[in-house]
């Protein structure tokens, strides 16, 4: 998917694939004018995504090619078990999670998948859960509780499935109990915003000791196309929208609604996969070694007042 404006970076971009394809030298020095081309592409690509605006981040939040909840578990967790199931309705796999390790700890962990072609974005619902997924994230959250281990969650969600059979079995009671018990598991909840941070779709798995988002990634209690819909009644406004709500990264930080902001390399995280990944397991990894050891009574008392305090903070 090429965003709108991305168009010169790759167009340029599209000029040095050219270039590198020609044989021969001839009156051109072909390296010279690659480099040079190179060197142009890399400032305007500095210079685009040190100055984008809020619609423009929730292009890239939005990105297809962004890591997903399945490329991260691929990278930083060891011997990862999925866990399918609700035990009640059925499996929802739109929200992953399991057990596994990482950095040699035992951990459960959890997370929206949107899906990588037609084909898994319809498998996973394009990553909005229905209430059978937040009932496993329950389950999973108590049993983290019962094995006292840490909880890791990855957020990227547009939010919770809106269709008549989600409202008919229970979506807004299972998010709510989803959040409640977020605050009465006694272990570590370490959280990151990937990409999108979609209303209760993205806060059921994200009541957590550490929330960190992705310094392209947004979070929201409504989408940008929702609100001028609302506000204005037509989504023509979604850019204005995305500006009032005060849904990017380093808004929600100055806000204190989050606790710290995981740098993406130049250009976004669809451009680096890898290094965005690593830099998401150090900050996860920075953050779990600041809670253990930990008390449970503590450490609920501390996420309590945690979110009591957002309140207080407007």
């Amino acid at each position: 998917m090429n965003l709108e404006f991305e168009k010169p970076i790759l167009e340029l971009e599209g000029k040095i694939a050219e270039l590198r394809n020609m044989s021969g030298g001839g009156a051109v020095n072909i390296a010279e004018e690659i480099g040079r081309m190179t060197n142009k592409a890399d400032k305007l690509l500095q210079q685009t995504y040190s100055k984008l605006t809020p619609a423009q981040k929730v292009q890239v939040a939005r990105h297809p090619e962004r890591p997903h909840f399945l490329d991260y578990i691929r990278e930083i967790i060891t011997d990862f078990t999925p866990l399918a199931g609700d035990r009640n309705f059925s499996e929802d796999y739109a929200l992953l999670g399991g057990l596994g390790r990482f950095k040699g700890r035992s951990v459960v962990v959890m997370g929206h998948e949107k899906g990588f072609d037609t084909e898994t974005r319809i498998k996973h619902n394009f990553g909005m859960t229905r209430p059978e997924g937040y009932r496993k994230a329950q389950r999973l959250m108590n049993m983290a509780s019962q094995f006292q281990l840490p909880i890791i969650t990855l957020v990227d969600t547009a939010g919770a499935y809106p269709g008549k059979g989600a409202e008919e079995r229970g979506q807004s009671e299972a998010i709510a109990k989803s959040i409640e018990t977020c605050l009465r598991t006694d272990v570590p909840i370490v959280s990151v915003i990937i990409g999108e941070g979609g209303s209760g779709g993205a806060i059921a798995i994200a009541v957590a000791d550490r929330v960190y988002m992705l310094e392209h990634s947004i979070y929201s209690v409504i989408s940008p196309e929702g609100c001028a819909s609302i506000l204005w009644r037509s989504a023509a406004h979604a850019e204005e929208a995305a500006t009032a709500l005060k849904i990017t990264a380093q808004d929600l930080y100055q806000l204190k609604l989050v606790d710290g902001i995981i740098g993406e390399p130049i250009g976004g995280a669809h451009r680096h996969k890898k290094e965005t990944i690593a830099n998401v397991s150090q900050q996860i990894e920075k953050a779990l070694n600041d809670l253990t050891p930990w008390d449970p009574s503590t450490l609920l008392q501390s996420r309590r007042k945690k979110f009591l305090a957002y309140s207080r903070n407007f």
